[in-house]
């Protein structure tokens, strides 16, 4: 009878159960042992069979290759066999071209040196452009590492800030409608007020955006070490916009509302998308985020405000002017009338001239028509057809030709 080792819970372990678990245990061992030298076999034969592979196609590239030497060979002797055999005639050749092949010579060498001058004419040009755009290269990265020490120092930086809102401003907006740095009832200086039309409050612009935080989650290189960037970066954020609202919000002298300038598209961008929640803060305290395009996009609105209401103190004017306007269409439409009854007048008298002329046609006709022969002594002359048709159809023409001539053209009205 075995004896109990150890109890597993309720269950006693014995002996002879503890012996079948250490077997059970070394045949999965060796089993294990067994597929990994079996694996291992198999990798083997997999590299071995490989590296055959790759020897039969080394072989077969080296056969390539000697058989193209030996074509190569083969053809090197054919061509000096040839160039044995025809190196007599191109002598023969050579010396009876070689008095004029000199001329062409000369005239190849000096249109060669012509090319090579042209040529080095064209390097100096290019090793000129080149030395230009280095020298810009250099002035850009002077220009690069002034960007970055005004973006590293505060006070620089938003001046920076300062003159680019400065500049969308002044180039939207006339003179007149804005002031920067001016003071307010509170003493404070806010960067740019915008006069709003009709006796509104001006709208409070600001331009300094804190960056320092934002530079340091852009240095993080790390989540542990974007985590306190981040909260400062909020903390900066959110104690600039309530400043924003207790300096330069004020009633009945400010816009409830005010603009806080970002000078970049990046920072205005990643702010929207990486920090909503400061964005919401700011609209609930009446404060919009603009970056430069958002910022001209909102002057183009006050300038089209302004233009509205400058267009309706002067709506009295321009009603004036359309009065004397109207005025000056209707003058005109009675002297288009009174020169479309002249021009119907002038019609009817060349209708007139034109039976008169069509009257003396005839008439000439039937003058060349008549018989002027002498009349013979037994018979007196016979008029002819065409002299009493003549002489019937004239008194009934020439009372028509005195009706007209007795009409007369119409008098022409005259403009006053």
């Amino acid at each position: 009878m075995s004896s109990i080792l150890f109890t597993l819970g309720d269950r006693p372990i014995d002996t002879g159960t503890a012996v079948a678990a250490g077997a059970g245990l070394v045949l999965c061992l060796l089993l294990a042992l067994l597929l990994l030298a079996f694996r291992q076999a198999a990798a083997r034969r997999r590299a071995e069979w490989q590296a055959a592979e790759q020897a039969r196609e080394l072989e077969a590239r080296i056969a390539d290759l000697l058989k193209v030497q030996s074509e190569m060979t083969g053809r090197m002797q054919t061509m000096a066999e040839v160039f044995g055999s025809r190196q007599g005639d191109l002598m023969r050749a050579v010396n009876d071209r070689l008095d004029g092949m000199s001329h062409k010579l000369g005239q190849s060498m000096a249109e060669t040196s012509r090319r090579t001058h042209d040529g080095l004419r064209h390097l100096h040009e290019r090793l000129a452009v080149i030395d230009r755009a280095q020298r810009t290269i250099a002035d850009l990265s002077g220009q690069v590492g002034a960007l970055q020490s005004i973006l590293s120092d505060k006070q620089t930086r938003g001046a920076f800030g300062q003159g680019r809102m400065e500049a969308i401003v002044q180039d939207a907006l006339p003179s007149g409608a804005y002031a920067f740095q001016a003071t307010l009832s509170s003493n404070a200086r806010p960067d740019c007020l915008i006069t709003m039309p009709n006796g509104a409050p001006p709208l409070v612009v600001d331009a300094k955006f804190p960056l320092e935080a934002y530079n340091l989650i852009r240095a993080a290189d790390t989540p542990e070490a974007q985590k306190p960037a981040r909260a400062q970066f909020r903390r900066d954020i959110a104690k600039h916009l309530i400043d924003i609202k207790e300096r330069y919000l004020i009633p009945g002298e400010t816009q409830d509302t005010a603009f806080m300038f970002v000078p970049s598209e990046s920072i205005f961008a990643e702010l929207h998308e990486q920090f909503p929640d400061l964005v919401q803060r700011a609209h609930r305290i009446r404060v919009v985020i603009v970056s430069p395009s958002l910022l001209a996009l909102s002057i183009q609105v006050v300038q089209s405000v302004l233009r509205d209401a400058r267009m309706r103190e002067e709506a009295h004017l321009i009603q004036a002017q359309v009065a004397h306007l109207v005025e000056d269409v209707t003058r005109l439409d009675g002297r288009v009338r009174k020169l479309h009854s002249h021009f119907g007048q002038a019609a009817k008298d060349i209708d007139q001239i034109l039976i008169s002329t069509d009257k003396i046609g005839k008439r000439g006709q039937a003058i060349g028509e008549l018989d002027l022969a002498p009349p013979t002594a037994t018979a007196p002359a016979r008029p002819t057809a065409t002299a009493t048709a003549t002489a019937e159809a004239t008194p009934g023409m020439e009372a028509r030709e005195m009706d007209g001539a007795a009409a007369g053209p119409a008098p022409m009205p005259t403009e006053s």
